[in-house]
């Protein structure tokens, strides 16, 4: 199968490229380098520089390169960020999508994935999360990703698009062999912070909220490895041409743990104690978002392999270790 995968100079989408070539895929990758980079791209593999937004100019690629399936990863995604610019959220991620969609549509490609996120459901009623939960997000990066879903409902009920949203909040880890990992300006993530002040280069790691309705009083979140979330959406394609039904799955390894959790697991697998700060809530923060993966689990054989906690945190250890100012080659 020929895949384009959008946004593939970027975390997520870098390890799925991956996993879509030892699959025997052919890839192609389109980013504007805007949050990417460079050396996330294996050699040998084409790289677009172009954005989303240049319908003509993505149709054209699509159609040259003969394009089976689109797995869609450009989207801005920091939380903090969607709440204090709301603007480029609605512009880059639901302006963008809906010319990557329409991009779709005149080439006539047939699957598209798309890289959701269980913020759509905001602050749930009850965990784990179902699919059929009530979608209420409680950010702007929540709310867009809800609406490039609804743009791909539409998309199918309206022209026979075939898709699959996957919803998982906190990828984490790298690849396994340390090669490529988490390099955002400015990192917002936790794990990667975490390991930043173990290394040294922050002075300390500040926990954002400790009166939350939890055993800690600390954010909790559902972590899976990045390599398993690139396996989930290999799995997902081959549903899709197998001729699985449009939907949505959630991606989780149906356990939570607190910001606390995190920062105990990280000084056990470093041996590094570190400074920890207490903050304020950040906006936008959920108290808790753990997952359930049954129905993807059940329909596509998908089973995480790498997701406990101490695999994930040495994992980016070693890539931040290898790494510690991230890719040599900046965008």
């Amino acid at each position: 199968m020929n895949v384009l995968v959008t946004g593939g100079a970027g975390y997520i989408g870098s390890h799925t490229v991956r996993a879509l070539l030892e699959r025997g895929c052919r890839v192609v990758v389109l980013d504007n380098l805007s949050r990417g980079h460079r050396g996330a791209v294996p050699d040998g593999v084409r790289l677009v520089v172009e954005d989303i937004h240049h319908v003509d100019a993505v149709r054209a690629l699509l159609t040259e390169e003969g394009i089976d399936a689109v797995m869609h990863f450009a989207a801005h995604s920091q939380v903090g960020e969607s709440m204090e610019k709301p603007t480029i959220y609605y512009d880059n991620n639901v302006v963008g999508s809906y010319c990557l969609l329409e991009a779709v549509r005149r080439a006539g490609v047939k699957y598209v994935v798309f890289s959701s996120t269980a913020a759509v459901y905001g602050e749930p009623e009850q965990t784990p999360i179902t699919e059929d939960m009530p979608y209420c997000p409680t950010n702007v990066y929540g709310q867009t990703k809800l609406m490039i879903e609804q743009m791909l409902a539409q998309f199918s009920r309206a022209y026979g698009l075939r898709y699959a949203a996957l919803r998982y909040f906190n990828a984490a880890g790298a690849s396994r062999d340390g090669s490529i990992g988490e390099d955002h300006t400015p990192e917002t993530h936790l794990i990667p912070l975490i390991l930043q002040t173990a290394q040294g280069i922050r002075d300390h790691i500040t926990i954002f909220g400790t009166d939350y309705p939890t055993e800690d009083g600390t954010c909790i979140r559902d972590y899976i490895h990045v390599v398993d979330l690139a396996d989930a959406h290999c799995r997902v394609l081959q549903y899709l041409a197998e001729g699985g039904q449009s939907q949505a799955f959630n991606l989780g390894s149906q356990h939570g743990f607190s910001v606390r959790d995190m920062i105990r697991a990280a000084k056990a697998v470093t041996g590094r104690d570190f400074a920890v700060e207490e903050g304020p809530r950040r906006a936008g923060d959920p108290a808790a978002l753990v997952a359930s993966s049954e129905k993807i689990r059940r329909l596509t054989g998908w089973q995480p392999q790498y997701s406990q906690i101490e695999t994930i945190i040495a994992d980016a250890w070693k890539w931040h270790s290898g790494h510690p100012n991230g890719y040599d080659d900046k965008a």
